[in-house]
């Protein structure tokens, strides 16, 4: 990986781990459902705006019915198991767990593309494993494994973002990684506007300025380009998306 690339990836998880503390800001105005149809529609908004400077075909046949079907399976079931679990939880132990991600994805990939999980992989999900304990204080006579139920729900939502991942690789080999992109998201879109979209434009209408400046700044920052950042770095590796 090129230090550029390296550097930016590292800017991004540092805004990629502030989320977790918008979504609890969030849930003060909004439901689970409504803060995941508003971000990662509005992010929907900002790419197909630019979707003319997008270079490379996008998705078509079954590439772009896998495109669909995982659009929907990360922007409406793992991201709304990932902020409930972030609500019953804690920001602080959600940024942790988060450290487990590469290594769900890294299973995955083991599984289905016969990729090589090195000891660095391993060592990364150790420590990530240690730091939930450390956070739920599992050594105090008081403990009580229920409540690890929001640890649970949220790492459920791995599963989600590695079957993007790994499912992904093959449709960036033939298609633009950021058509593949606004595609996904906008299906994402449409599924949660039919779960409940009368609901959040309900909301969506009195929330208060700061709520909307975190959602644009998600949706912007966080997701239109940290999703391109991440999406374009494992395209220049060749499609590999684990690390």
């Amino acid at each position: 990986m090129k230090p550029a690339h390296l550097i930016l990836l590292l800017v991004m998880n540092l805004l990629w781990g502030a989320v977790y503390s918008a979504y609890k800001v969030l849930g003060e105005n909004l439901p689970t459902g409504a803060i995941v149809t508003l971000r990662f529609g509005m992010a929907a908004l900002f790419l197909f705006a630019a979707w003319p400077w997008f270079p490379g075909p996008a998705p078509r046949g079954r590439d772009l019915l896998k495109t669909c079907g995982l659009g929907i399976m990360l922007y409406v079931l793992g991201q709304r198991l990932q902020v409930y679990g972030n609500q019953l939880g804690t920001a602080g132990n959600s940024a942790v767990l988060i450290a487990l991600e590469p290594v769900v994805t890294s299973a995955v990939a083991a599984i289905f593309l016969h990729e090589h999980i090195g000891p660095r992989r391993l060592a990364g999900f150790a420590l990530g494993l240690l730091g939930v304990g450390l956070l739920n204080g599992v050594w105090r006579k008081d403990f009580q494994w229920t409540g690890l139920t929001a640890s649970l729900i949220f790492v459920s939502s791995f599963v989600c973002e590695a079957a993007y991942s790994v499912a992904g690789k093959t449709i960036i080999a033939r298609a633009s990684v950021m058509k593949m992109l606004a595609i996904s998201l906008a299906v994402g879109t449409i599924a949660n506007l039919a779960i409940d979209g009368s609901t959040t434009i309900t909301i969506a209408r009195a929330l208060p300025p700061k709520a909307w400046a975190l959602l644009v700044a998600m949706a912007l920052l966080c997701t239109a380009v940290g999703y391109s950042v991440w999406l374009n770095e494992a395209a220049a590796r060749g499609g590999r998306f684990t690390t």
